[in-house]
Order: C-alpha cells, then structure tokens, then sequence
C-alpha cells in the first residue's frame, strides 16, 4: 500500500503564484476546509487509503470566459499520511515519494475549458516525484456562497487516475498497485 502517496497531488498539487486575468476572482485554497486524498490496491486484494495534511494553493475563476482561469496546488510530500507512521515514513523515502529531494508536488494549469454550468476540463502540469507530466482533468463546482463573515467562497472536486510508474516510483508493483485514484477537493476564500 506504501505506494498510496501519488496522489498529491493533485493535485493532487497547485499552489504558487499566479499571472491573473483582469475578470478572474482571486481564491485562495483554505486546507481547513479541502482534502486530497487517494488509494491504492494492496496485494490486488483490497484498497489503502491516504491523504496530504499540508498544501495549499490559488484559483483565479473568470466565469464569463474560463480561458482566462488558471489553478495552481502545492503539496508537501512529507505530509503524507496513510494512518499508520511506520508506512508513512515509507512512504517519504526514495522507495516512493523521496520527500527529501522532491518535497513539494506541484499542479499549474495550462489550460481551462467550460464543458457544462458546473464542469470545467483543466489540463496541467503535474510534477511529482521530479517528473512532470501533463494530465487533463474534470473539475465540478461543488457550490459556491459566502461563510460566516460574508467573505466569497467557492468549491471544486475533482477524481482521477495516474499511473505512479509513469512518475519514476517503481517500488513494490505487483504488491501495491500502479493505478492510483487521487482526489482533490478544494474551498477557495476570495482573496
């Protein structure tokens, strides 16, 4: 299951600076209120789950024209957590994640896409493990409102699969599976 951590992340990874469109809404991601979490199959008999405790991030949303959106992620591979520290810890080692020389997981959009009123197709860069790969995804809009001090927020999920070989992390196949399910689900507070 050690190979649990891919995900990132998403997402999985995307933080960092932003170049913003002028009509784009500015979000920072509040962690206290996201999750990236992911799985893997152990032994092909059942499946293990985990998550990143630290990331942060940035949105820019120009709903009127979603060319101009951009998100970014970073997550902290170090900060994986599966429940249980002796695999954690296996986790961050040059077996898998190699938290040491990689410590970040990072996501940058390089394009966004309106498929529906509530579906956006971003595609990006996602660079773990030191190897960058373009990935293209589905985000939903989860909602969108204002919290208890009448600051803007808004969410987004999104699920998806990579292949952890196809990021360098060869460790254990067959015991832990290639196939890793991430999942991102992000509030942003308007910034």
């Amino acid at each position: 299951m050690r190979t649990i951590f891919l995900c990132l992340l998403l997402l999985i990874g995307m933080t960092g600076v932003l170049q913003l469109a002028d009509a784009a809404d500015t979000y920072e991601v509040d962690a206290s209120h996201s999750m990236i979490i992911f799985r893997a199959k152990h032994m092909g008999v059942s499946y293990n789950y985990g998550r990143f405790n630290e990331f942060s991030g940035k949105l820019a949303i120009d709903e009127t024209d979603a060319a101009n959106s951009r998100i970014e992620l970073e997550v902290k591979a170090a900060s994986v957590d599966t429940g249980n520290e002796k695999r954690d810890q296996h986790l961050r080692s040059p077996d898998f994640f190699n938290a040491k020389q990689f410590p970040v997981i990072t996501f940058k959009s390089t394009e966004v896409k309106k498929v529906d009123e509530d579906t956006l197709e971003v595609t990006g860069e996602l660079e773990l493990h030191g190897v960058k790969k373009s990935v293209t995804v589905e985000v939903e809009m989860t909602g969108k409102g204002k919290n208890p001090q009448g600051t803007a927020i808004i969410g987004f999920e999104t699920t998806f699969n990579i292949k952890r070989t196809d990021f360098g992390m060869a460790y254990g196949i067959g015991a832990v599976s290639d196939d890793i399910r991430i999942t991102v689900s992000v509030e942003g507070m308007k910034k």
